[in-house]
């Protein structure tokens, strides 16, 4: 069987659309740099600069570097 022409509602071209579009876009606020090596961030990666920055950071998460210390309270609650 010979394949199917493709239909102009193929699924490709609404992404290209909205690429195109997220382009343009002027952002809110100002480029604010890489938090981890301070370069300018690049729309790809927000708020990294590149892939090796953003896997620095998520390194940092799961080995628990930005854990919030936990606030310790009274070992016994007096019900008086």
């Amino acid at each position: 069987m010979a394949p199917a022409p493709k239909d102009a509602s193929d699924e490709s071209e609404p992404k290209q659309e909205t690429r195109a579009a997220s382009e343009t876009v002027t952002p809110f606020r100002g480029a604010r740099p890489c938090p981890i090596c301070k370069k300018k961030a690049t729309r790809e990666f927000h708020p990294f600069c590149s892939k090796h920055c953003a896997n620095v950071d998520l390194n940092r998460w799961l080995n628990g570097s930005y854990a919030i210390p936990a606030a310790e309270g009274p070992e016994e609650w007096s019900e008086e």
